[in-house]
C-alpha cells in the first residue's frame, strides 16, 4: 500500500534528521572545546570522530530498518 511506503519514508527521514542534528552538535562542541583547550585537540578529535561514526551508522540502520 501506498501509505505503508509513505510511513516508512517519513521515519526514515526522521531517523537521518535525528543523526544529522547529532553529527551537527558533535562538529560543533568538537570545534567549542578545541577553542577552550587547543593542546587537548588530538584526544577530542578522536572521541568526535567515533561520535560522529557512532550517530551516522544509527541513521544508516534507520534508513533500512524503516522501510
Amino acid at each position: 500500500m501506498i501509505i505503508a511506503e509513505i510511513t516508512g519514508n517519513i521515519a526514515s527521514a526522521f531517523g537521518l534528521l535525528g543523526a544529522a542534528i547529532g553529527v551537527g552538535l558533535i562538529g560543533t562542541k568538537a570545534a567549542e572545546s578545541v577553542g577552550r583547550n587547543p593542546g587537548a585537540s588530538g584526544k577530542i578529535l578522536v572521541q568526535a570522530i567515533i561520535g560522529m561514526a557512532l550517530a551516522e551508522g544509527l541513521g544508516i540502520l534507520a534508513l533500512f530498518l524503516a522501510k
